[in-house]
């Protein structure tokens, strides 16, 4: 069962712990034969007990993005004027919905949402021949190549 950090096992493995457990195996056996962590066996045994729980509980951390509810807005006001940049958004935000929030927030909302704000260069483009002559190598000199 190696590699399954942040997912939980599944029924089938807690079923069996329980089911050895009450065949009188001990956490540090049942930890061997089923390829999990000793902490782990007891935990799910020391869950049932307390609580009666032989399910895994739903996973935490999954937050909601904070500018959710405003995606849509956002996008039209993106679209409308797009050569806004991320301080004028954030003050749209504040003064339209009230809704605060730093320079980074906006940056990965925006990314979020597929926006980017990569600006073309405006220069001409850079030349693609050597700006310069190749030094000397080996006594031979650059024309004799």
């Amino acid at each position: 069962m190696l590699g399954k950090q942040g997912r939980p096992y599944s029924q089938d493995i807690r079923d069996r712990i329980f089911v050895l457990f009450d065949g009188g195996s001990g956490v540090c056996r049942i930890a061997e034969q089923m390829m999990v962590t000793p902490s782990y066996v007891s935990k799910v045994l020391g869950r049932r007990r307390s609580t009666g729980e032989t399910s895994a509980r739903p996973q935490r951390g999954h937050v909601k993005p904070k500018l959710a509810a405003l995606f849509d807005d956002l996008r039209a006001e993106v679209t409308q004027r797009s050569d806004a940049t991320l301080n004028e958004l954030r003050a749209w935000l504040m003064t339209v919905h009230g809704v605060s929030v730093s320079i980074k927030l906006m940056h990965t909302t925006l990314l979020d949402l597929g926006m980017t704000f990569k600006k073309n260069p405006s220069g001409r483009p850079s030349r693609t021949a050597l700006m310069s002559p190749l030094p000397e190598r080996n006594g031979m000199k650059a024309n004799q190549r």
